[in-house]
């Protein structure tokens, strides 16, 4: 698969932490979600940023996905608002409609709910596009997102797709849908990345097995840093998306660097990107505070320093998986995360 070309790029976004910092492990959680005003919505560092950033290169599209109830569409584009981003699709889950009609499993079902929505959503919009797919890690992103660029690729047929919908409990009146709109799909290897942000502190290695086309980050300049590697960003934009992590958030010149030698043991990007960023850093002309511009530059340093110890970044390649032997092992894995979560809030 070669570079990213922006203006053939559909970048597709969830919300809940992915780009806003949300709880929703339990029911007050979930109200107190619900009636949260948009000025007080947090967002995940950088995200905005980067996806201002990503905007600025003219994409095919920025459509955002979200598991939060159709209800609150209006506070969560306020939101988007006030952050100053442009998107050209903002699809909920109808969630109430659903729990009228009495069915439950729905409201927490995000197999049905997504991968239908994207199969959906690239039947609508054809071929000739790549895809750049961001979500989390508190539920099921990372297995969703890679069975649903494995049927376009052709790797997933119909009788694993079956066997995923049935140990996902999906409603049988939404198999028939699901099942034909997959056969609509255009094939091709569409799905170019996919960014799981790491919410939940998982360890990036419980996503080894889909292969290096999913990318588990603990920060936003880390698929900055991809991206530029895939010619959708230019290296100024990375250096504005950790001069925005390091000015609101605190970043310091150590933390940054640590953030690319991270993804670079990763082998997601490697000498050629610690080489562009350097290049940038001594051409620097960012509208930064002093202090903001010196950890950019000592980050600058550190890199220079270690990129005779760099590879290269690792070709996308498919792999092989077993989607119905995975789910019940990625639905363990964000179970495990969710206790996790819990405990450690108890413990504050």
């Amino acid at each position: 698969m070669g570079r990213l070309v922006p203006e053939q790029t559909i970048y597709r976004w969830d919300l809940d932490k992915t780009y806003l910092r949300t709880e929703f492990d339990t029911i007050q959680d979930l109200l107190r979600t619900a009636v949260e005003p948009a000025a007080r919505k947090q967002t995940v560092p950088g995200a905005s940023a980067l996806l201002r950033e990503l905007r600025a290169t003219g994409p095919a599209a920025i459509s955002i996905l979200s598991g939060s109830p159709r209800q609150m569409r209006r506070v969560l584009e306020a939101k988007l608002r006030l952050d100053g981003i442009e998107w050209d699709s903002l699809t909920l889950k109808p969630s109430l409609r659903n729990l009228l009609k009495g069915r439950v499993r729905f409201i927490k079902d995000q197999v049905s709910y997504k991968l239908g929505a994207l199969i959906d959503a690239r039947v609508r919009s054809g071929g000739g596009t790549q895809e750049v797919l961001f979500g989390d890690d508190a539920e099921a992103d990372a297995f969703i997102y890679s069975l649903y660029a494995d049927l376009m690729e052709g790797r997933v047929g119909m009788e694993q797709l079956m066997a995923v919908l049935e140990r996902a409990r999906v409603y049988p009146a939404d198999i028939p849908h699901l099942v034909r709109s997959s056969g609509r799909l255009p094939r091709g290897e569409t799905v170019r990345r996919i960014f799981i942000h790491l919410d939940r502190v998982s360890a990036p290695e419980v996503f080894r097995e889909f292969g290096h086309r999913v990318f588990a980050f603990h920060n936003y300049f880390q698929p900055a840093l991809v991206l530029m590697g895939d010619g959708a960003l230019p290296p100024a934009a990375v250096l504005r998306v950790a001069a925005d992590i390091a000015t609101r958030y605190g970043f310091t010149s150590d933390a940054l660097a640590a953030s690319f030698m991270d993804a670079a043991r990763r082998r997601a990007i490697g000498k050629a990107q610690a080489a562009q960023l350097v290049e940038a850093c001594e051409d620097l002309h960012l509208p930064i505070f002093a202090p903001v511009r010196r950890t950019l530059e000592q980050m600058a340093e550190e890199l220079q320093e270690a990129m005779p110890r760099l590879g290269d970044a690792a070709e996308v390649s498919a792999v092989t998986v077993d989607y119905a032997d995975l789910f019940s092992r990625d639905r363990a894995r964000a179970r495990a995360a969710r206790s996790r979560a819990k405990w450690k809030r108890r413990r504050k």
